[in-house]
């Protein structure tokens, strides 16, 4: 190697009959530069291999750290020929094709390279394999043919695998080794497109396990993943060649077969419930037993587009696993369902563009003392103002927006304008409704909390109403989501009480402050002696645990004088006002509200 402090380079292209492979540099790197920084010892230092490639013998010069990288004697990879015998045969890539078959010309400063291979140390163990990083540059004689090359080598093996891994988990789950959602969809999307080209049909197969929650239970997560590795394992082995597994969702595969119909459909779906429940599963506690319902579509004939076909094979899903354990439902059309979905789609337009369009807004109803009939506070109510500009109550788009997952949407815009509503009147105090899905909303329940800090005497005047229904659907939920409402100083009731099965043991642990009787109590009351018990009944026990009560629906003195006479505390219905629509300007809104 040369010893100059800089690397010699010619002026004009290196030519094998001018200049003698002895007085080829390997470029920087055997140099010293003028700070005196030995810039081999450097790359040496960082694991990096030095090599000079004499392209005329075949020669292979390296730095003297080769045998420690590499873990094999220099003498065996002394050449090109040599060094090429340890290669992979599967690398696509290798330094030699990179150079001979470059189709760039070297103009004097030579053709760079950056290629990645695998190289093995010891050809009696293919398994043991170095991931190499090959950065260098190639010099051709005045004839354009390669003589010299000369680079940096390092060993990427970390670096390999986590790229491989991160190629894996773009197609693949990575728990069961089978494709992914993303890709699964993809592949649907394929054969969806397929299926139109040549007139063909398709299926689509959902398979849920059966009861997974219970195996979390009683045995543990870990356990609940073993079962879903083996049952994607078992699948996979009885899936036809060209058709495809994926992980739908948690305990959900799908299943994409080409070429199949009705019948084929359904001999598969008894295929894959006979694969998944033939054998019970070892797992690390013990055998445990599973089983898969399956749902199915054909396509194109049922479903001609990748979302459709997924809600159809959830539908057909949905009426296996209603129909017991290990069962299959092939997906059928049903004209009252069908019509039931476009009301769905046209119910979450509605709901999405009155939220966008800022014309979700409040009215308000009195709730008086009973003993005086002075207001004592105003339940907030949702209103929905129509283009035509009358407005509309909750009782129809609450329901609508519970069922496809946009009420919490819709809490959080009340909330927004209750409060902006309490700002502009220090005197005004409110109660708002919240649904079951609100409850649990992590999101709600810290903007709530945000709001009430920042304001000052803002949580004294909110209560905040969640049904008996909601209530029970999750207690320890509720019993955290009262919790933490009653410590920032808000109070909190139970709507619509009496129309579900909560006890008053259960009120004392949510620690409520205010119990609302079912209005369809109190809407007849005065002509209906059953419920005159049930309703002075509650009253009696709200009283000996120390609760407040509403009666809601109240319509006729006869009502209102029976319930002041049994003790109620507030009274609320149109005897007393209907709700008020109040118009609340909101900030523009940042961020559309979308669909999907």
């Amino acid at each position: 190697m040369s010893q100059t402090n800089k690397p010699i380079f010619v002026d004009s292209k290196p030519d094998a009959q001018t200049l003698p492979a002895s007085s080829i540099p390997i470029g920087p790197f055997s140099a010293v530069n003028d700070a005196g920084l030995n810039s081999l010892a450097v790359l040496e230092s960082l694991g990096d291999v030095v090599y000079e490639w004499n392209i005329q013998d075949d020669t292979l010069s390296w730095s003297a750290n080769v045998d420690e990288v590499l873990g094999i004697p220099r003498g065996a990879i002394g050449t090109g020929r040599g060094f090429a015998r340890h290669l992979d045969p599967d690398n696509l890539v290798s330094r030699y094709d990179t150079v001979h078959h470059s189709p760039a010309n070297d103009l004097g400063s030579g053709i760079p390279y950056q290629i990645e291979y695998a190289f093995l140390p010891d050809l009696h163990r293919p398994d043991h394999i170095l991931w190499i990083e090959d950065n260098g540059r190639w010099f051709s004689n005045t004839k354009g043919k390669p003589v010299l090359a000369h680079g940096v080598m390092r060993v990427v093996n970390e670096r390999h695998e986590r790229e491989q891994r991160i190629a894996f988990l773009l197609k693949y789950d990575e728990l069961t080794g089978q494709l992914n959602r993303t890709h699964l969809v993809e592949v649907l999307n394929e054969s969806i497109a397929s299926s139109k080209r040549y007139q063909t049909n398709g299926s689509f197969l959902l398979a849920a396990i059966d009861n997974l929650a219970l195996i979390n239970d009683t045995f543990g997560f870990n356990v609940a993943d073993e079962v879903i590795a083996t049952i994607g394992k078992r699948l996979k082995s009885v899936v036809r060649g060209g058709d495809a597994i994926g992980r739908y969702s948690g305990n959900k595969f799908g299943i994409v077969l080409n070429n199949c119909t009705e019948e084929d459909m359904e001999i598969a779906a008894r295929r894959f419930r006979s694969a998944v429940s033939g054998q019970v599963i070892e797992t690390g506690v013990g055998p445990v037993t599973a089983s898969v319902s399956m749902g199915g579509v054909i396509y194109p004939r049922y479903g001609r587009t990748t979302p459709e076909i997924m809600i159809r094979a959830q539908e057909a899903l949905d009426g296996a696993k209603a129909a017991g354990r290990a069962t299959y439902v092939g997906y059928r059309r049903n004209v009252e369902r069908e019509s039931m979905r476009r009301t769905n789609i046209r119910m979450a337009d509605e709901i999405i563009t009155a939220l966008n369009d800022g014309r979700v807004n409040l009215a308000l109803q009195p709730v008086v003392h009973a003993k005086n009939g002075d207001i004592a506070f105003h339940e907030a109510l949702m209103r929905v103002r129509r283009p035509d500009g009358t407005h509309e109550g909750a009782g129809r788009l609450i329901p609508a927006a519970e069922k496809l997952g946009f009420v919490p949407l819709v809490d959080r815009r009340v909330l927004d304008l209750a409060i902006v509503a309490l700002e502009n009147d220090p005197a005004l105090q409110l109660s708002l409704n919240v649904s079951a899905e609100t409850t649990g909303d992590p999101d709600w329940i810290a903007s709530m909390l945000a709001r009430i800090r920042s304001l000052r005497n803002i949580a004294s005047r909110i209560t905040v109403e969640i049904t008996e229904t909601a209530a029970i659907r999750d207690f320890d939920t509720s019993v955290r989501f009262v919790r933490a409402l009653r410590e920032h100083g808000c109070r909190v009731a139970i709507d619509d009480f009496g129309a579900g099965y909560t006890s008053f043991r259960n009120l004392r642990i949510l620690d409520v402050d205010m119990v609302k009787i079912d209005g369809s109590f109190i809407q007849h009351l005065s002509g209906n002696e059953d419920d005159q018990l049930f309703v002075r009944t509650m009253i009696e026990l709200a009283q000996n645990y120390g609760l407040s009560t509403v009666a809601e629906w109240v319509e006729t003195t006869e009502s209102a004088a029976l319930l002041k006479g049994w003790g109620v505390d507030f009274l609320q219905g149109q005897l007393y006002g209907t709700p008020t629509p109040m118009e609340i300007d909101l900030p523009t809104p940042t961020q559309t509200v979308m669909i999907g």
